[in-house]
């Protein structure tokens, strides 16, 4: 049984090595530890910050969580990440991954996170990336097994529209290369 999220939120950190001095806030579960002072959890909290940079984010879920592998919930949200970092595909288990509120700009990165198997549930809005017209479809597109998006449950009626869109795509994308 886990317990609660490891939650540090709200910290002004800059950089993820930072996180490693401070205390998770307390919440109304109390968090457990294990003999090695790691916490039993599967939940990271990481809102509220500064952070543009994913490079120790790995080595961060390490120094918390007693057993990293099983990371399956990630907010990210609210900080000033401008790229989906390839070392989010890493986190294998991650089943909730929260974006939104950063600064992200190219939809074409968030096709990396389809390597991400068990990825349900994903929030982007308010992102650079949410104005182009074609944002939830792509989305949907390049995540299959999304169940909700933003916050919002992802339709079958959406599921085949992001279908034949990415179908269309494709097949325009193969028209155009071989035309050159």
């Amino acid at each position: 049984m886990y317990s609660a999220p490891v939650d540090l939120s709200f910290r002004n950190i800059n950089k993820l090595i930072d996180a490693w001095t401070e205390e998770p806030s307390k919440g109304l579960r109390p968090l457990k530890r294990n003999a090695e002072r790691k916490y039993i959890s599967c939940s990271l909290r990481l809102s509220n910050n500064n952070i543009s940079d994913l490079n120790d984010l790995q080595a961060t879920v390490i120094h918390f969580l007693a057993e990293p592998s099983h990371l399956a919930w990630l907010d990210l949200s609210f900080n000033k990440i401008t790229h989906i970092d390839q070392i989010l595909c890493e986190l294998r288990g991650l089943r909730v991954l929260y974006l939104h509120g950063n600064k992200i700009f190219a939809l074409s990165e968030v096709n990396r996170l389809g390597r991400l198997p068990h990825l349900h549930s994903i929030t982007l809005h308010g992102n650079p990336i949410e104005s182009n017209k074609k944002y939830r479809n792509r989305v949907i597109s390049a995540l299959p097994s999304l169940k909700s998006m933003d916050f919002s449950a992802v339709t079958q009626q959406e599921r085949v529209m992001a279908k034949i869109w990415h179908q269309g795509n494709t097949c325009s994308r193969n028209s155009k290369a071989s035309l050159q």
